[in-house]
């Protein structure tokens, strides 16, 4: 497996419990709003250090019994071959783990749920479901089908989960928030991430002003009744 970082210690990524975060390179999007640049364009990958794999076992060995869980993020994880094989092993060592997606793999994501890989995961929406919008939320081409079908596998799964859009200004109007509430409800949690404009994948996005918090909260209030946990985060 491709490690690309490593958070050693985490309190807040994986709801309830500690956990370290494990970065993995790659990613099939392309999300101009994306700060994670390092982990997604092939000429900035090739640059970047390697944790190797035995390094990072070794420091889940040391801290067991410290660590409840693992956080699997990207990149998109999904889109490695080996995840399966890599999720096994930490399973092994007796950890929980969560795991971060774009939805656009749900062959996989079913895959890893009915073989108890996984114990979380957390999708990003990225725009409404509709295949206009979300392309231009990810920057590529896309078969939105895919995202749904994503959507309904947690959704009618036992697996805990959440749902989570980071919330652009060039991207997003407001009403798109609620839009997306009205494709996802009824579901477990729901959140919000405002947008960050600090080394985005498009460098112009360094100058947009992110939504203010008081306009979040008061779609929060509009959305919070079609789930059972909803609110903003960062």
């Amino acid at each position: 497996m491709k490690i690309g970082g490593l958070q050693k210690t985490t309190l807040i990524d994986y709801p309830g419990k500690i956990a370290c975060t494990v970065f993995l390179f790659g990613c099939n999007f392309r999300c101009p709003f994306c700060y994670s640049s390092e982990l997604v364009l092939p000429e900035k990958i090739q640059n970047q250090p390697q944790i190797p794999e035995e390094d990072f076992f070794q420091f889940l060995e040391e801290k067991k019994g410290y660590l409840d869980g693992v956080v699997v993020c990207g990149g998109e994880p999904t889109i490695n071959a080996d995840l399966e094989e890599f999720l096994a092993k930490i399973k092994k060592k007796g950890f929980l783990i969560k795991l971060d997606t774009n939805g656009s793999k749900p062959e996989v994501l079913k895959k890893l749920i009915d073989k108890k890989l996984i114990d979380y995961v957390a999708m990003d929406i990225k725009a409404p479901l509709k295949k206009d919008l979300y392309e231009k939320a990810i920057g590529i081409q896309i078969d939105i089908d895919k995202i749904k079908e994503s959507i309904n596998l947690l959704k009618n799964s036992s697996i805990d989960y959440e749902f989570r859009t980071t919330v652009v200004p060039t991207i997003h109007q407001l009403e798109d928030i609620i839009e997306i509430a009205n494709e996802l409800k009824p579901a477990k949690k729901y959140y919000l991430q405002n947008f960050r404009p600090e080394k985005t994948l498009d460098p112009t996005l360094v100058s947009v002003k992110p939504y203010k918090k008081e306009e979040l909260e008061k779609i929060i209030g509009e959305i919070k009744k079609f789930f059972e946990d909803c609110g903003i985060r960062g």
